[in-house]
């Protein structure tokens, strides 16, 4: 696959500058030898999406279903992750975490997860209850699971220093390019913005928020198509900071591919505080100040019959989520679940994030990653929590895509 792009303005094309992209884009030049990688993404700078607006923490696995591809490409990707990120001096921190049960109803859940930690090779510690202030001393619960290997680290550091590497191996980041059309010509894609054309021989799709748009720009035929669904987050305030040492989580819903709220102590030494999973009438509405819907979103998800079967099945929980979204009150009593000691006055508003959540025209939300291909594409359709720790295997897994198209007849 290596060699010139006469006339065109790259071998591949990536869409999209998050750390998916990034990753992809290096892996290809790394297992590919192609040189000529360009990264397109509308934004002014790489990160701008769910990489630099989430709590920077560093999956273990322990989650996953066994046999999945996120079980599989989080077990390769934290490893080179942590080797990475040494390399290049990027913050990282292999703080730990405590999943904590705070009733009985959660235990067998709790059993659960230690069944799927056991079968995905993450080690962990059980705790009874009366163990778990030895982790967290400000934590309390009925039994939680020490998990050692869960990180903290910088993503947008990480694509930094991916991009700079993209460059020094001869590929390319063009900021301020919104795709606008694909188009496939013979053994030649173009994709179309308002200041221009860009012409490749492959491309590759890791757009996050608008995967399925580009995909169906492709001439993808999926029945995926991605659900914005916001996290709002809070932060202690600086007194009650020291309430939590590393990562506090509570023992998931299993209906739901959301953790809860939590507690997460970042690189930098803040506490954020959730996130809740509210929709959002937009795939980029992150409820900023002046931050206003996107009438065109907005038109979308109402005539969404998959988002109409879901809310059949879930309204209640789903309700209940809105609900805390707009009340201090409950958000709090689901903190205090994890660490009574957190006051009315230690919360205090950070910026929220956008969760890319695949789902069919069935209301069936996507677990696991989801990849696809159409002629000369590959397409990543969903990558939410946890691709940021999985993005290196996640670009050498799009790779292999990619070499697996470029070599059919």
């Amino acid at each position: 696959m290596s060699g010139t792009t006469t006339g065109l303005d790259a071998d591949v094309v990536v869409v999209g500058a998050g750390i998916v992209g990034t990753a992809t884009a290096r892996a290809v030049q790394e297992r590919l030898g192609v040189r000529e990688v360009l990264v397109l993404d509308k934004e002014d700078a790489p990160a701008r999406h769910q990489t630099g607006r989430n709590s920077g923490v560093v999956h273990s696995g322990i989650y996953y279903a066994p046999g999945s591809a996120k079980a599989r490409l989080v077990k390769e990707g934290i490893t080179r992750l942590a080797e990475r990120c040494a390399d290049w001096g990027v913050a990282y921190d292999r703080c730990g975490k405590l999943i904590v049960a705070t009733s009985t109803e959660e235990l067998p859940r709790l059993e659960e997860l230690a069944r799927r930690g056991r079968a995905n090779g993450v080690p962990f510690d059980r705790l009874p209850g009366h163990r778990i202030p030895e982790v967290e001393p400000h934590a309390r619960g009925l039994a939680a699971l020490h998990v050692r290997s869960t990180a903290v680290v910088d993503y947008p550091g990480v694509v930094h220093h991916l991009a700079e590497e993209l460059v020094d191996g001869g590929g390319g980041v063009r900021t301020g390019f919104r795709v606008r059309g694909i188009e496939v010509r013979g053994d030649t894609v173009e994709v179309r913005s308002d200041t221009g054309a860009v012409r490749a021989r492959w491309l590759v799709n890791c757009a996050g928020l608008h995967s399925d748009r580009v995909a169906r720009m492709a001439g993808a035929r999926t029945d995926v198509h991605i659900v914005p669904f916001r996290g709002e987050y809070q932060e202690l305030a600086a007194g009650a900071v020291g309430l939590v040492r590393a990562l506090v989580y509570p023992v998931p819903d299993p209906r739901w591919p959301f953790l809860g709220v939590h507690l997460t102590r970042g690189v930098d030494g803040s506490v954020h505080v959730g996130p809740n999973a509210v929709l959002a009438l937009g795939r980029e509405h992150y409820g900023d100040p002046g931050d206003r819907p996107d009438a065109g979103d907005t038109r979308e998800l109402l005539g969404d019959r998959g988002l109409w079967h879901l809310a059949r099945r879930y309204g209640t929980t789903g309700a209940r989520e809105l609900v805390r979204s707009r009340s201090r009150r409950l958000l709090l009593a689901d903190v205090r679940r994890l660490v009574p000691e957190v006051g009315p006055g230690d919360l205090l508003p950070a910026p929220a994030g956008i969760r890319a959540q695949a789902m069919t025209s069935a209301g069936e939300l996507l677990d696991d990653f989801a990849f696809a291909s159409s002629p000369r594409c590959v397409h990543v359709l969903n990558a939410p929590s946890p691709a940021a720790t999985a993005s290196l295997a996640i670009g050498d897994e799009v790779a292999r895509r990619l070499g697996d198209l470029v070599a059919a007849p």
